[in-house]
């Protein structure tokens, strides 16, 4: 249905008494200043440096034997906060549902898939070639996969394959393809449209309850219960966005904290003793409910005064950073600190540098020449018609 379709008045009393759910949006779309996207990409930065540094200072592991001990007693301050980063993963999938809404509007089934191919698998490769070299230079880090396995990942469907990752963090790849997938079944395919989204919102909702109640793993895997309270508020908060505040959506938004902020308490918090690391429940709870705050902020149009050119390059590094950061900061620290005997803090700083400009590299010279060659090459395909093979 689309917004005309929508706007029909009914053509009989008793179609008048129909109680429609969700309600079309009666005015059209606002015009946002592209600008405020800017912030937007400035919080992915910030959320893959949340990331970062639980990988490097606030968690035990690999890391600690980079490192020679735990990152808890060595960044004794510092720790403390980095044990939250972990949450960045969740701020991510806000901000996901937000761009994913954004950049489907007005686009095709075929145009999503092909701009999703082309902005994820030239990064996600390279990525695996480097850190694939790094594992060979260095096996104490982290040991090298066998040939199969390694090539197995390029499908980015290792995970459900059950074959070991090369990158740590592509798990919560497979958790967006999902999302995708989900999204592109339900909405996109017949068109994206306030009253399409809004339905998925809710129904997905109301999916993700049901599969908690059912409590088996392919429900599980289907509908992601404990991601979806996440994307779907930041679905929800680009509608806002796009058509302006209404109860029903800040309702979805609400009902999607609420939900969230459940699954990250239960998920990373246990009573007790945690070892060096210990975790607040009501800070993981202050840090969810910001996620979602930070995205709003954007959606509401707060932000039209961060306007910054460099928050644009940040957003290009927020992908291939996330991508390689973690064992080839492994890699780093342990050839800096133990290999060099550099302090812990600017081992800490050095690291992050170069994998920002590596992150920098990755896109110049892979992701900005090949996406668009790869977006256009699967532009380009058409199958011939069964006719023309006789």
């Amino acid at each position: 249905m689309n917004t005309a379709d929508q706007n029909q008045a009914p053509s009989s009393p008793a179609a008048a008494a129909t109680v429609r759910l969700p309600p079309a949006k009666p005015t059209a779309p606002r015009p946002r200043a592209a600008d405020r996207l800017r912030a937007l990409d400035g919080l992915r930065l910030l959320a893959a440096l949340m990331v970062c540094l639980y990988h490097f200072a606030g968690k035990n592991g690999e890391i600690s034997a980079c490192w020679h001990q735990s990152p808890g007693l060595m960044f004794p301050t510092l720790s403390r906060a980095a044990t939250y980063g972990c949450l960045g993963v969740q701020f991510f999938f806000v901000i996901s549902g937000f761009v994913i809404c954004m950049s489907s509007w007005g686009r095709t089934l075929g145009d999503f898939f092909r701009s999703r191919i082309a902005r994820l698998y030239p990064a996600y490769w390279a990525a695996l070639l480097i850190v694939g070299a790094a594992s060979v230079a260095l096996p104490v880090v982290f040991h090298p996969l066998r040939s199969d396995e390694f090539l197995m990942n390029f499908t980015m469907l290792q995970q459900p394959m059950g074959v070991p990752r090369v990158l740590g963090v592509c798990w919560t790849l497979w958790v967006e393809m999902r999302f995708y997938v989900l999204f592109a079944l339900f909405v996109i395919w017949k068109g994206v449209t306030y009253r399409r989204v809004v339905t998925f919102c809710i129904l997905w909702t109301l999916a993700g309850v049901f599969a908690r109640v059912a409590e088996t793993r392919l429900t599980d895997e289907l509908v992601m219960r404990d991601h979806a309270p996440y994307f779907i508020g930041g679905l929800a908060l680009y509608l806002i966005h796009r058509f302006g505040s209404d109860l029903l959506l800040w309702g979805i938004v609400g009902m999607s904290f609420l939900l969230g902020q459940r699954y990250s308490v239960t998920a990373l918090w246990h009573p007790g003793m945690q070892g060096d690391f210990d975790r607040d429940p009501h800070v993981i709870q202050a840090i969810a409910f910001l996620s979602f705050a930070a995205v709003a902020v954007v959606a509401l149009g707060w932000t039209r005064w961060a306007n910054w050119r460099w928050l644009t390059v940040a957003g290009a590094l927020t992908y291939p950073f996330y991508l390689v950061h973690e064992h080839l900061g492994w890699f780093l620290i342990r050839v800096l600190h133990r290999g060099f005997g550099v302090g812990p803090y600017p081992t800490l700083a050095l690291t992050l540098t170069a994998l920002l400009v590596l992150a920098w590299l990755i896109h110049r010279v892979v992701e900005r020449p090949f996406g668009p060659r790869l977006k256009r090459a699967l532009a380009a395909y058409r199958p011939k018609p069964l006719s023309a093979h006789r």
